[in-house]
């Protein structure tokens, strides 16, 4: 079994980076936060939400907001990793110790903090996958509304398996054995994978 990583052995990981590390460590503990490991760094979370964290990199230590978005930036300090794609997260990057402005971090983890406890945030929303049906499952529903009404009443996680696992199938014969084979499975609103699924 993997050892967890404490912070302390994150540290010693990137001694490069130690001093860095430490000192932006020692400002976000002057606050209330959780501090735990998570995705391999540093992380602080308050009434276990994730707020911030603190990375180190080849050539840079980050220190990033999960809301970041929602903050005044006056400093101009934050900036995001992934335009186009990382719609909250913002993140000020530090090459050196005396890189960091003691002052203007405060004022960002502050404002992080009173915009969590007003319940501000940035919802991301996900886009599911548009099901694609295959076409003898289409005429299966047609023809039997029971059946279609079963499907409809599926997570859109389990209709995907069902259309993925009949799509999947190169030969006809092949495509309606396994329609043959999920239709009580859908009848029983069960998903393809179930089976395999911890409860």
């Amino acid at each position: 079994m993997k050892k967890e990583m404490s912070i302390q052995s994150y540290f010693d990981k990137h001694e490069n980076h130690a001093e860095l590390l430490q000192k932006l460590r020692n400002i976000v503990m002057n606050y209330p936060f959780e501090e735990t490991i998570k995705w391999g760094m540093p992380t602080y979370a308050l009434d276990h939400k994730n707020l911030m964290g603190i990375g180190a990199f080849k050539n840079h230590v980050a220190v990033w907001f999960f809301q970041g978005a929602l903050l005044a930036n006056t400093q101009k300090l934050l900036h995001n990793a992934q335009e186009g794609k990382t719609k909250a997260m913002r993140q000020i990057h530090y090459q050196k110790t005396d890189d960091v402005g003691e002052t203007a971090l405060k004022e960002y983890i502050e404002e992080t903090i009173e915009n969590h406890k007003k319940g501000i945030q940035i919802k991301v929303e996900r886009k599911s996958k548009v099901v694609e049906l295959p076409e003898i499952l289409i005429l299966a529903l047609e023809q039997d509304k029971r059946l279609s009404d079963h499907y409809a009443r599926l997570s859109h996680g389990r209709q995907r398996e069902y259309a993925e696992y009949i799509s999947s199938a190169k030969k006809q014969k092949t495509k309606s054995g396994r329609l043959n084979k999920i239709i009580p499975m859908i009848s029983m609103n069960k998903g393809l994978n179930d089976k395999y699924k911890k409860c």
